[in-house]
């Protein structure tokens, strides 16, 4: 079942934690390819080129088919994962574990004391963790373009009934006999089936209905 809704940060953001004199500088950044999130890490590599590990986590997509994490050079199990458990498990808006197109980088300056295996899973999740806190969140909803057809005798009041419901109005075509209001519903049957039952009622059977395109509306 596809997914109707997720939740992405809103702009970049940096995040500094010290541990026994080791610094976990994370950076958050919000991506929409694994290009992207590559040219990222990639940057923060270069960025900070005097610390040894640029550890590494995102995921991609509404429905966060794509996962990748790094541990570069950390011992194996330390690092990536548990930044990418980080993002995954992370409450969002009302509860959710919703969160994507995101990366994460973290980078580390050793300080000398060994925090061991334990030690490394606690930092790095706790760092991501932290930095997601600190992160403005945007939720994203998958809609459905409901496109409501009147007839040009009924434009006026039928656009002002529209924009008195409770779904969107995403854009009017006026056409040389009708007008075109397109509403934006969640992509469920249910839903649509709904909104479709509460125009007709609104404008008393005057309007013909038509399903666009899917979409991601903030």
């Amino acid at each position: 079942m596809r997914a109707l809704r997720f939740t992405c940060i809103l702009a970049p953001i940096e995040h500094t934690l010290e541990i026994q004199r080791s610094v976990f500088l994370t950076r958050l950044v919000p991506v929409t390819s694994e290009e992207a999130a590559r040219d990222v890490i990639e940057s923060q590599r270069r960025a900070h080129h005097d610390a040894r590990h640029h550890c590494s986590a995102f995921v991609l997509g509404a429905d966060r088919e794509t996962q990748r994490s790094s541990d570069d050079g950390e011992p194996s199990g330390t690092a990536g994962v548990p930044m990418m458990q980080a993002l995954l498990q992370r409450e969002t808006i009302d509860g959710r574990r919703d969160l994507s197109d995101v990366v994460a980088v973290t980078t580390r300056w050793f300080g000398g004391i060994l925090l061991g295996a334990g030690g490394l899973v606690r930092a790095y999740s706790d760092s991501v963790s932290q930095a997601v806190s600190a992160a403005t969140l945007r939720p994203f909803e998958r809609v459905r373009e409901l496109v409501v057809v009147l007839p040009m005798s009924e434009a006026g009041r039928g656009e002002n009934v529209l924009r008195h419901l409770e779904h969107p109005v995403l854009g009017t075509d006026y056409r040389s006999t009708s007008v075109e209001v397109t509403l934006g519903v969640e992509d469920t049957e249910s839903a649509l089936d709904a909104a479709r039952q509460r125009v007709e009622a609104a404008l008393q059977g005057a309007a013909s209905f038509r399903l666009g395109e899917a979409a991601w509306s903030a």
